[in-house]
């Protein structure tokens, strides 16, 4: 059973992050909390949909909403990555798959016919008390972003 559920709250987490940050799910009460793990910085489908959240940053920030993306790459790929696309937004590494297994989200995925265990595209929405709202799995990036605003600004009204 996933330690998530919609409606119920999240267990706080801590996880170390981009800019030489630690951080924990209880550093965003009164904030809404979207989180959105991906496979792999520098790839083109991650590329895009962390592009996707860096240009609706300032709506999520209007809507009282922070942005973290969640991969196994480690601090440094992510410090690179994060300063190459100029992301305004955290990035959390999980190389021990602790936030990963915490969201449910390591699945077997099969690629040019070889089955491995990685991260299924996910996103989480947590409201300013910390109950998980949404999530997305198997998150297709066209448009996704642009949803989760949607589900955000709805949530907020």
């Amino acid at each position: 059973m996933p330690n998530i559920v919609v409606g119920q709250s999240v267990t706080d987490f801590t996880a170390s992050a981009t800019s030489e940050n630690t951080l924990s799910l209880s550093d965003f009460k009164g904030k809404n909390l979207v989180i959105f793990f991906y496979p792999k910085d520098n790839t083109p489908g991650c590329t895009t949909e962390g592009q996707n959240f860096r240009d609706l940053f300032d709506e999520f920030v209007a809507a009282n909403t922070v942005i973290l993306g969640v991969s196994r790459d480690s601090l440094r790929v992510h410090e690179n990555y994060k300063a190459k696309h100029s992301f305004p937004f955290e990035l959390i590494s999980d190389p021990d798959e602790t936030l990963c297994k915490h969201f449910d989200v390591i699945k077997l995925k099969k690629l040019y016919g070889k089955e491995y265990m990685g991260i299924e595209r996910s996103t989480f929405l947590i409201d300013t008390q910390g109950v998980l709202r949404h999530e997305w799995r198997k998150v297709k990036v066209k448009g996704h972003a642009d949803e989760v605003l949607a589900t955000v600004k709805a949530l907020s009204s």
